[in-house]
């Protein structure tokens, strides 16, 4: 695909005229999704699509569009560039536009140990019996491309798997899991499943309420996910910095978070690609937060050219976002707890005050109430709403030595190419309001 890609490209460079210029993009997938209910297969089905995204450049003005690609359709191709460059001339000057002028070529293959979809089904199969197990499996290579009429050439493959699923008990007693990475382990996969089996015997006790006030918590993984997926909205943006709109605004007047919190935008371990569409290469790692100081913000092209920065990102919120590791052991989560609350998923998250980058939300699925090291009872959804400053800062206990790679499950229109590699939190004190 990627020759056909760049011999495509190469062709429509033929066809520009005088003072134009083309930048070309692919979007593509060939994946393998199984759902499950009941432990067993209810929908099975295999994906191969790609799409070409045509952009015209004159001057300050441009037009693009999308064609889904299928066979060596030139004509097609021809016309719509033909189109883009009749509509030019009635669009106005795009003042933010900028393009990188400086061919960097690039090409990132990587290669999983991933089982087919059959091997993987039988797995799942297998280890479920006797378990209400409901998910999706969805699995496959993902490709984009990059090409310019100024000789720019990129491209990023990688193959990777996501597994996201969750065991019923009753009700709305549930445990939500997952399984995602380049290399599937069998031992990886039951031991997730076990400790997912352990939680879903803990449900199937009496629930416990507890009343509203401060309590010591342990965020697991996937419950830090939602924490920071909602400051990416905005919280690591350079427009948001400079519009003065961030949820981190008091981060750039000064306050820290823990001195214990680093936060990257490592794309050279996740599987976005490392480059964006007006063809600028990003770098391996953006520091976004070190030692609990606000660092760098992510800059994407016209906010470069708005400001007078430097472009690093494609868009201004993290597609591979990396906390780094603490000192806490996985296995001694419960004894670091001692008495408090256990929480493996948050939901329903916003801010109740932006500026000062306050957060409220739900605990949701499992969560129990901790004595003296040992889970109790589980305890039925409670409304937390509390600052980042104590939840990341002076409220932070410690981190876990371990962390979970995380991909984004979306895949409307396509796989998501977003991913995270996370930490358990465990934090001397939550407010909880409901």
């Amino acid at each position: 695909m990627r020759a056909r890609f760049f011999e495509r490209a190469q062709r429509l460079e033929h066809e520009l005229k005088a003072g134009e210029t083309l930048l070309c993009n692919y979007s593509g997938e060939r994946s393998d999704f199984v759902r499950f209910n009941r432990g067993r297969v209810r929908q099975a089905g295999s994906v191969a699509q790609g799409y070409l995204s045509l952009r015209l450049i004159r001057g300050q003005r441009q037009a693009s569009a999308s064609l889904s690609v299928g066979g060596d359709d030139l004509a097609t191709e021809k016309e719509t560039l033909a189109r883009l460059r009749g509509i030019l001339d009635d669009l106005p000057e795009d003042p933010w536009l900028l393009i990188n002028q400086t061919p960097q070529s690039s090409t990132s293959e990587r290669r999983g140990a991933l089982l087919s979809a059959d091997a993987v089904t039988e797995e799942i199969i297998g280890k479920a019996q006797g378990r209400d197990l409901v998910g999706i499996y969805a699995a496959g290579t993902i490709q984009r491309g990059f090409a310019n009429s100024l000789g720019q050439r990129n491209w990023h493959e990688v193959d990777s798997f996501n597994f996201d699923w969750s065991l019923y008990l009753e009700a709305d007693k549930a445990v939500k899991s997952g399984y995602a990475g380049f290399d599937w382990d069998r031992s990886v996969f039951e031991s997730r499943l076990n400790a997912a089996e352990q939680q879903l015997t803990n449900l199937g006790t009496a629930r416990r309420t507890i009343e509203p006030g401060d309590y010591r918590v342990y965020l697991a993984p996937r419950a830090l996910e939602e924490l920071t997926g909602l400051l990416a909205w905005g919280g690591f943006s350079a427009r948001s910095r400079a519009t003065r709109q961030s949820p981190l605004l008091r981060m750039q007047e000064g306050e820290m978070l823990s001195p214990i919190v680093t936060m990257l935008e490592n794309t050279a371990e996740g599987i976005a690609p490392g480059f964006q569409g007006d063809g600028f290469v990003k770098p391996p790692r953006v520091v976004l937060v070190e030692n609990g100081a606000l660092r760098d913000a992510l800059v994407s092209a016209r906010s470069a050219k708005e400001y007078g920065l430097a472009p690093n990102a494609g868009r201004e919120s993290p597609e591979a976002l990396e906390v780094g590791p603490g000192g806490l052991e996985t296995g001694q989560v419960l004894e670091a707890l001692d008495t408090g609350l256990h929480v493996s998923n948050l939901w329903y998250l916003n801010f109740s005050d932006r500026a000062a980058g306050r957060i409220t939300g739900m605990t949701r699925f499992a969560t129990f109430w901790v004595e003296r090291g040992r889970i109790v009872a589980p305890v039925t959804p409670m409304r937390f709403d509390d600052s980042i400053y104590r939840m990341l800062g002076a409220s932070l206990v410690e981190l876990t030595r371990e962390r979970e790679l995380l991909l984004d499950p979306s895949t409307y229109g396509e796989r998501s190419t977003s991913s995270s590699r996370l930490p358990g939190v465990l934090l001397g004190s939550l407010k909880f309001t409901l």
